[in-house]
Protein backbone atom coordinates (compact mmCIF):
# COMPACT_ATOMS: atom_id res chain seq x y z
CA UNK A 1 0.00 0.00 0.00
CA UNK A 2 1.40 3.35 -0.64
CA UNK A 3 0.80 6.77 1.19
CA UNK A 4 -1.45 9.15 0.39
CA UNK A 5 0.04 12.58 -1.97
CA UNK A 6 -1.03 14.50 0.74
CA UNK A 7 1.61 13.01 3.06
CA UNK A 8 4.53 13.16 0.81
CA UNK A 9 6.75 14.85 1.40
CA UNK A 10 6.57 15.03 4.93
CA UNK A 11 5.49 18.79 6.58
CA UNK A 12 7.86 20.23 8.86
CA UNK A 13 6.64 22.03 11.96
CA UNK A 14 7.94 24.89 14.39
CA UNK A 15 6.52 24.37 17.43
CA UNK A 16 6.94 27.36 20.00
CA UNK A 17 5.12 26.58 23.47
CA UNK A 18 6.82 27.92 27.06
CA UNK A 19 4.52 25.30 28.81
CA UNK A 20 6.67 22.19 28.99
CA UNK A 21 3.89 19.44 29.24
CA UNK A 22 1.43 20.92 26.54
CA UNK A 23 4.49 21.39 24.18
CA UNK A 24 5.25 17.53 25.05
CA UNK A 25 1.83 16.72 24.32
CA UNK A 26 1.77 19.11 21.05
CA UNK A 27 4.93 17.28 19.75
CA UNK A 28 3.53 13.69 20.59
CA UNK A 29 0.41 14.31 19.09
CA UNK A 30 1.65 15.84 15.42
CA UNK A 31 4.83 13.36 15.58
CA UNK A 32 2.02 10.43 15.46
CA UNK A 33 0.21 12.28 12.70
CA UNK A 34 3.25 12.06 10.58
CA UNK A 35 4.61 15.42 10.56
CA UNK A 36 7.98 16.78 11.39
CA UNK A 37 8.28 18.72 14.28
CA UNK A 38 11.25 20.98 15.63
CA UNK A 39 9.55 22.08 19.50
CA UNK A 40 11.36 25.34 21.09
CA UNK A 41 9.96 26.41 24.35
CA UNK A 42 9.71 30.61 23.99
CA UNK A 43 9.71 32.53 20.63
CA UNK A 44 13.55 33.82 20.65
CA UNK A 45 14.39 30.32 20.31
CA UNK A 46 12.20 29.36 17.48
CA UNK A 47 12.90 32.66 15.34
CA UNK A 48 16.46 31.86 15.64
CA UNK A 49 15.69 28.17 13.81
CA UNK A 50 13.47 29.60 11.32
CA UNK A 51 16.59 31.82 10.31
CA UNK A 52 18.16 28.87 9.65
CA UNK A 53 15.87 26.06 7.82
CA UNK A 54 12.64 25.99 6.10
CA UNK A 55 9.76 24.79 8.08
CA UNK A 56 5.74 24.33 6.09
CA UNK A 57 3.78 25.87 10.08
CA UNK A 58 4.56 27.60 12.14
CA UNK A 59 2.54 26.74 15.02
CA UNK A 60 2.90 29.02 18.53
CA UNK A 61 1.27 29.86 21.72
CA UNK A 62 0.83 33.69 21.60
CA UNK A 63 1.66 34.46 25.62
CA UNK A 64 5.34 33.19 25.87
CA UNK A 65 8.28 34.91 27.55
CA UNK A 66 11.24 36.42 25.35
CA UNK A 67 9.21 36.94 22.63
CA UNK A 68 5.82 36.47 21.96
CA UNK A 69 3.79 34.26 20.01
CA UNK A 70 2.47 37.55 17.26
CA UNK A 71 5.80 38.75 17.59
CA UNK A 72 7.35 35.53 16.46
CA UNK A 73 4.75 35.32 13.26
CA UNK A 74 5.71 38.40 12.51
CA UNK A 75 9.38 38.04 12.07
CA UNK A 76 8.96 34.46 10.94
CA UNK A 77 7.12 35.20 7.90
CA UNK A 78 9.18 38.10 6.76
CA UNK A 79 12.01 35.77 7.15
CA UNK A 80 9.51 33.22 4.54
CA UNK A 81 6.39 34.80 3.71
CA UNK A 82 5.17 31.30 2.41
CA UNK A 83 5.15 29.66 6.17
CA UNK A 84 1.67 29.17 7.18
CA UNK A 85 0.79 30.25 10.91
CA UNK A 86 -1.38 28.83 13.11
CA UNK A 87 -1.88 30.61 17.14
CA UNK A 88 -2.58 28.14 20.07
CA UNK A 89 -3.84 30.37 23.10
CA UNK A 90 -6.39 30.67 25.64
CA UNK A 91 -6.32 34.36 25.15
CA UNK A 92 -6.79 34.51 21.27
CA UNK A 93 -9.87 36.89 22.16
CA UNK A 94 -8.06 39.43 23.68
CA UNK A 95 -4.60 39.40 22.40
CA UNK A 96 -5.41 39.33 18.75
CA UNK A 97 -7.84 42.26 18.95
CA UNK A 98 -4.96 44.48 20.68
CA UNK A 99 -4.26 46.41 17.47
CA UNK A 100 -1.48 44.36 17.09
CA UNK A 101 -0.73 43.81 13.31
CA UNK A 102 -0.47 39.87 13.06
CA UNK A 103 0.49 38.17 9.68
CA UNK A 104 -2.21 37.56 6.83
CA UNK A 105 -4.23 34.17 6.88
CA UNK A 106 -3.30 32.81 10.57
CA UNK A 107 -5.48 30.77 12.05
CA UNK A 108 -6.34 30.31 15.91
CA UNK A 109 -6.83 27.60 17.99
CA UNK A 110 -8.14 28.50 21.19
CA UNK A 111 -7.39 26.04 24.33
CA UNK A 112 -8.31 23.90 25.50
CA UNK A 113 -8.45 21.85 21.82
CA UNK A 114 -8.88 18.02 21.96
CA UNK A 115 -6.09 16.37 19.55
CA UNK A 116 -8.02 15.12 16.81
CA UNK A 117 -9.34 19.01 16.44
CA UNK A 118 -5.40 20.08 16.33
CA UNK A 119 -4.49 17.95 13.60
CA UNK A 120 -7.39 18.36 11.36
CA UNK A 121 -6.70 21.76 11.99
CA UNK A 122 -2.88 21.18 10.74
CA UNK A 123 -3.89 19.00 8.24
CA UNK A 124 -7.09 21.63 6.35
CA UNK A 125 -4.02 24.64 7.09
CA UNK A 126 -1.28 22.70 5.26
CA UNK A 127 -3.23 21.06 2.74
CA UNK A 128 -3.77 24.87 0.96
CA UNK A 129 0.20 24.88 1.10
Amino acid sequence: MTAKPSQLPQKRILLAEDDDSMRGFLERALKSAGYDVVAFANGKDAYERVQQEPFTLLLTDIVMPLMDGIELARRASEVDPQLKIMFITGFAAVTLNSGVQTPKDARVLSKPFHLKDLVREVDTLLESA
